[in-house]
């Protein structure tokens, strides 16, 4: 059985099913396995890697199976966010080959892409950032929105996780975000307009301007990298917590105090039932969380290309 933390935890191996995964020679445990445990035998390692696949790394070396030792090492994490990227790449290349076709747009697949666009577009984007602006900034608030919703229905897959829960990767996404917004900013106001743009026009006496705008400037500054902050954390607690409460349900069931247990039956039945319906929110969760990830987005870069 995999183990279920790991939808949360990076790791430098995947996990499937033991009998799908078997180690019975030690030419293949990796050497820096053997050189941690020298003197181990290969049913020690058996018992302890039977259902791991071990991710190669061509460019660094690991210390173990969570901690790298130099180089650049490769993450299960990272391979599952090419995967995703991948995947929305090729679904809207092949899309919009058959646009360019001239072709009348139909089919499942058209419909379900054409509405999650269109009211990203018509009821996220522009609102947020203006009719004006807004269709500039589309494809990269849509391309949020498929890679975080890809990232998070990962972790309902078995072995293989959510890359979401790091907070590596949601504050790169976040990130991504200040940095389009200030770069943006930049480009509307010029260097010194934007940063003026973050106090907010007040009609002040000098004698108070010159104590009130320095505080009120810096209060506003740090605002900017707080909320965008903020926004990476938002994505990781609510990935994290899901599969953690998840987890807790179904430790009812699987823990060896459960199974000792006189009402074990029930129990058990109790959470399954329970994972299965939080599971069913764990979905609802993923999609809202992607919305919510784009919205606050939109609002953010809206706000650095318009006025205080």
């Amino acid at each position: 059985m995999a183990n279920p933390i790991l939808h949360i935890k990076d790791s430098y191996y995947f996990e499937v099913p033991r009998a799908f995964w078997r180690y019975t020679e030690m030419d293949q445990v990796p050497k820096f396995l053997q050189k941690a445990n020298h003197g181990a035998t290969i049913e020690e390692y058996a018992h302890a890697l039977d259902g791991k696949i071990i991710i190669p790394q061509p460019f660094g070396e690991l210390n173990n199976l969570y901690e790298s030792s130099s180089g650049f090492c490769i993450s299960k994490f990272m391979i599952v966010e090419l995967v995703v990227a991948a995947i929305v790449a090729l679904v809207f290349i092949s899309v919009a080959r058959k646009i360019q076709t001239g072709d009348a747009p139909k089919g499942k697949v058209w419909n379900l892409l054409e509405t999650f666009l269109l009211f990203i577009r018509d009821e996220v984007a522009r609102p947020a950032i203006g009719k004006k602006d807004a269709d500039r900034f589309m494809p990269l608030l849509w391309t949020m929105f498929f890679f975080v919703l890809g990232m998070n229905l990962a972790g309902m897959v078995p072995w293989v996780g959510a890359p979401t829960s790091a907070w590596a990767v949601t504050f790169a996404m976040a990130c991504v975000t200040l940095i389009v917004g200030m770069v943006s900013g930049h480009i509307k106001f010029g260097a010194i307009g934007y940063w003026k743009n973050q106090v907010p026009g007040m009609k002040l006496p000098l004698v108070l301007a010159v104590i009130l705008i320095p505080f009120i400037f810096l209060i506003e500054v740090g605002s900017l990298f707080i909320k965008h902050g903020v926004l990476s954390v938002r994505l990781l607690a609510n990935m994290v917590a899901g599969h953690i409460v998840l987890l807790g349900i179904m430790t009812i069931a699987i823990s060896p105090e459960g199974a000792m247990s006189n009402i074990w039956g029930v129990t058990a039945t109790a959470s399954i039932l329970g994972a299965t319906l939080f599971s069913c929110l764990e979905l609802f969760v993923a999609f809202l969380q992607a919305y919510i990830f784009v919205f606050l987005s939109s609002l953010f870069i809206g706000a650095s290309i318009h006025h205080h």
